[in-house]
């Protein structure tokens, strides 16, 4: 039950922070989003490269047990 109010309140103080009539940090989460997305965007498609290496290699894997097997 804390876990669940804690998440209340930081997100109500997130979005009080983004608005205008908040803290006014719109401006300075839009810098940081523009920042990061490029390196969100390199680490995502490593990670895709990597799942569909694996994803590769198991296949061979599993026709070579396929093959074994006959």
């Amino acid at each position: 039950m804390k876990a669940l109010v804690l998440g209340i309140v930081v997100l109500t103080v997130a979005i009080l922070a983004i608005l205008p009539a908040g803290l006014g940090w719109a401006g300075d989460v839009m810098v940081f989003l523009r920042g990061s997305l490029p390196i969100i965007a390199i680490i995502t498609g490593l990670i895709l490269l990597f799942t569909g290496i694996t994803d590769i290699k198991d296949r061979a894997d599993s026709k070579k047990e396929t093959k074994k097997d006959n």
